[in-house]
């Protein structure tokens, strides 16, 4: 370069002023000014839980990524739910990746407290002066910093030091807008209470902590504060997830449980989960010193409040729903307005988390810690928001639809009960009604038992109303809780004749239930009652179901004349529906005697009339107890024909334990005609429908008939297995019939592996408790394997004898079949024991 020649050289800074050039200048330099990038809060080192939102956010902002680069993520979520923790632990670690070399800003907005909301235009100056932009550069209009501080970022991205910014706290789109870089290098991160949907933005939503997460964030932060010695949620699990189930696993209550459980090193988990368990206090116990979880949500309702009057309201008045969702048709009936509107409402609180979505689309839910902080503003708003009244509309309309549900799940049954079918549209089908049911379950059970004295003849018509359906599903302990409310309803009333409907419905619930005496009590108070009232009609119904728990505890004589009674009641009125009920029901009755050509005959009649009335539900129960009693008369081909029938018509109602019924006879027929992988194939599918009901009885005769199949199959040991776990199901529930049985199966199992010794020990104890329960025709069946057990065992004398005395039974309840098998092994043993034939056994 030459003596003349001028030549400036300006590196290391970025400038947005002017930069002076020449020849023999003198600048006087201000002080350099540090950009300040290191503003992030220090990431809590028990942060758990959130290994999956964390790795979405990265994936989003890695700039090397196999997912192209997203500029900015909205985290939002619940107050408390722990957005703010997740933005610093996701800027942490992608700052530690060197993926933002400029480094990262960090402002919050405190969108949702009045006092300290920041607005865009401050912190627009908070954040240029943080990149080291000078205050007398900073300009005073909010559009002209938006512009400099989007060329500050831009400049340091041209420089290879990319920036990460985390807005958080923000209440709004309009709040974090003008803060938006322009580039494609520039990382954002928001969090928010709203899902700021209108953003270009990718939305992350954060969910409450998982069971494990949320116990493990607890025990986490006690032993950080206490140290490694303080093991009480260690030694004390589910004391530790009762608390953290009671804070509805927000992390922010989570934390508060923590520290006051760290505060007194003596205070026992169980201590703290009894303070939080009483709901009117919770929300006093969930706080220490600053942090408060009412504190965080009254912020949140405070705004509602002040923006949006009539959300508020519906707000308030969803906490009035008894279950834990609401449908968009039922909140519009609390709020006494039409659906679209109420549906536009829900979505905004949806978006504001102060609301969820529930299981299925129209379905909202909300936080337990939030609802419990609602209540207590609905119960100070109650009268001003016309509550009591919603409270009775709710009411009437989940009588109403439960009403048109049921009209369309049983027609038949419902006009015979109440003398017409209530279907008025509501509905188009069956599956649609049930559907309903289905989901509002939790609401009507919610509605019946919280009605108290002001809704108790509503809840006594919501009992019946839904009675049809709890047995279908096998709901029977609730059913057991609401008909007992209903009970109590209809005596508070003094209403004779719906008290005696009512027990009816208590008795079969019990029934269900396996209670047998107690169903029997009701039954029998309930008949005690019609005939007292003079309602010969309501008399028979209650005989009806009287002779269901007299069947299950064996009393057969008993069980028949009560259905005969009650046959010839109903068809004194014409009442068919009631008639064929009797017929089904005698058809059981008269198979358990052994009387199988009159239960066939019963059974048959009964399917007709069924099929005359349109009434498909009694088709398959009659056609399910035909194929009972035609295995018993041995002719298995027919027995499969009928089960199958009312396997597919069960199927059809979506009647899952019916059907699990229906493949549960048919196995034995199966076996019997040698299609040993079909009647295996149907014996799970049985098992499992009866698992997934939760119906231990049932599956304890599936697995018995499982048992069989495996050993028709020559899988023994697998035989033996599923034999001993059947046996040990009905022992716990103290099925003593169903037990003796499963003892003989297994016994039969046992006989075939040549284990005579345990077969005879089964067996005897088979027959005692078969002889004790009087089914004559199992306990001699029982007794053919205990004979067969002493033959191989080579005590043939007593097997003969054994074989003898089964044979007169059977003979003395008719059944010629089971006799000649016991007279062909009595010949057998006999022959052996004068011939000196050795034992099979070793």
């Amino acid at each position: 370069m030459g003596a003349d020649a001028t030549g400036n050289a300006v590196t290391g800074g970025v400038f947005f002023h002017a930069v002076v050039q020449g020849r023999n200048i003198t600048v006087q330099l201000p002080a350099p000014v540090t950009p300040a990038l290191c503003g992030l809060p220090v990431p809590s080192a028990t942060f758990t839980g959130r290994d999956g939102e964390l790795r979405t956010v990265l994936e989003l902002l890695d700039p090397a990524g196999s997912a192209p680069a997203v500029p900015v993520s909205a985290v939002s979520g619940l107050a408390g739910v722990g957005k703010t923790e997740l933005a610093v632990h996701v800027a942490d670690a992608a700052r530690d990746r060197g993926w933002f070399p400029g480094g990262v800003l960090f402002e919050d907005f405190h969108g949702f407290d009045d006092a300290r909301r920041v607005e865009p235009g401050t912190a627009l100056g908070r954040l240029l002066r943080a990149l080291g932009v000078p205050d007398e550069h900073i300009p005073a209009d909010v559009s002209e910093r938006t512009r400099l501080y989007a060329s500050v970022l831009s400049a340091f991205a041209g420089q290879g030091r990319r920036v990460l910014v985390v807005l958080d706290n923000v209440s709004s789109a309009e709040q974090v807008r003008p803060l938006l870089p322009r580039d494609s290098a520039t990382g954002v991160v928001i969090t928010s209470r709203h899902t700021l949907g209108e953003l270009e933005a990718r939305l992350i939503e954060l969910p409450v902590l998982g069971a494990e997460a949320a116990v493990a964030m607890l025990g986490g932060r006690l032993r950080a504060a206490r140290g490694p010695a303080d093991r009480r949620v260690g030694d004390h699990p589910r004391d530790a997830l009762r608390i953290t189930e009671l804070c509805g696993r927000l992390p922010l209550a989570v934390q508060i449980a923590a520290a006051l459980l760290a505060d007194d090193p003596a205070r026992p988990l169980a201590a703290l989960a009894d303070d939080l368990e009483g709901a009117r206090t919770r929300l006093d116990e969930m706080s220490y010193h600053t942090l408060a979880v009412r504190a965080a949500f009254d912020l949140s309702y405070a705004r509602l409040e002040r923006l949006e009057p009539a959300q508020t309201r519906l707000f308030r008045l969803i906490t009035l729903n008894p279950g834990p969702e609401v449908s968009t048709g039922a909140a519009a009936v609390l709020a006494g307005q039409d659906v679209r509107t109420t549906r536009r409402q829900l979505e905004a609180l949806a978006r504001a988390h102060l609301i969820e979505r529930g299981g299925a689309y129209g379905r909202w839910r909300m936080h337990d810690l939030v609802r419990l902080h609602t209540e207590e503003q609905q119960h100070k708003r109650a009268e001003a928001d016309g509550g009591p009244a919603a409270h009775t509309r709710l009411l009437e309309h989940y009588l109403a639809t439960a009403l048109a549900a049921a009209g369309r799940m049983d027609p038949v049954g419902c006009s015979a009960r109440h003398g017409s079918a209530p279907l008025d549209g509501e509905f188009r089908d069956r599956t649609e009604a049930l559907s309903w049911l289905d989901a509002e379950f939790p609401n009507l059970m919610g509605a019946v038992t919280g009605a108290g004295e002001a809704h108790a003849s509503l809840a006594m018509r919501l009992t019946a109303a839904v009675s049809g359906f709890l047995e279908l599903r096998r709901h029977t302990d609730e059913w057991v809780t609401l008909a007992e409310c209903a009970v109590r309803a209809a005596e508070h009333l003094a209403d004779r004749a719906a008290t005696a409907h009512l027990l009816t419905q208590l008795g079969r619930a019990l029934q269900l239930s396996r209670r047998f005496e107690g169903a029997v009590g009701a039954h029998r108070r309930a008949t005690a009652a019609f005939r007292a009232h003079g309602d010969r009609h309501g008399e028979g119904t209650a005989l009806l179901n009287l002779g269901g728990p007299l069947h299950d505890m064996h009393r057969y004589a008993e069980a028949m004349n009560a259905y005969r009674t009650a046959g010839d009641i109903f068809q004194e009125f014409g009442n068919w529906y009631g008639v064929s009920r009797a017929l089904i029901n005698l058809g059981s009755t008269l198979q358990e005697l052994a009387r199988f050509e009159e239960a066939i005959d019963t059974c048959r009649t009964a399917v007709a009339l069924c099929r005359e009335l349109g009434d498909s539900q009694g088709e398959g129960f009659a056609l399910g107890n035909l194929g009972v009693a035609l295995r018993g008369a041995h002719r298995h081909d027919e027995a499969v024909v009928a089960c199958r029938d009312a396997a597919r018509i069960c199927h059809e109602r979506d009647d899952r334990h019916g059907e699990a019924k229906a493949q549960n006879i048919v196995v034995l027929s199966l076996e019997r005609l040698g299609r040993h992988e079909e009647a295996l194939a149907a014996g799970l599918a049985a098992r499992a429908t009866f698992r997934d009901l939760r119906d231990r009885h049932g599956e304890g005769h599936a697995l018995s008939a499982v048992g069989t199949a495996l050993r028709a199959l020559g899988r023994p040991e697998e035989a033996v297995d599923a034999q001993r776990t059947a046996v040990a199901l009905l022992h716990g529930i103290g099925d003593a019939h169903g037990e003796g049985k499963a003892l003989t199966n297994l016994a039969a199992t046992l006989l075939e592996c040549r284990r005579y010794g345990p077969a005879l020990d089964h067996c005897r104890e088979a027959e005692t408790l078969l002889r004790r329960v009087g089914d004559r025709h199992s306990e001699a069946t029982a007794m053919v394997v205990r004979g067969a057990a002493l033959h191989g065992a080579g005590r043939f004398t007593d097997a003969a004898a054994v074989q003898q005395r089964a044979a007169e039974i059977f003979c003395g309840i008719s059944d010629r079949h089971s006799q000649s098998v016991a007279l062909a092994n009595f010949r057998d043993s006999r022959h052996a024991a004068r011939h000196g034939a050795r034992p099979d056994g070793p």
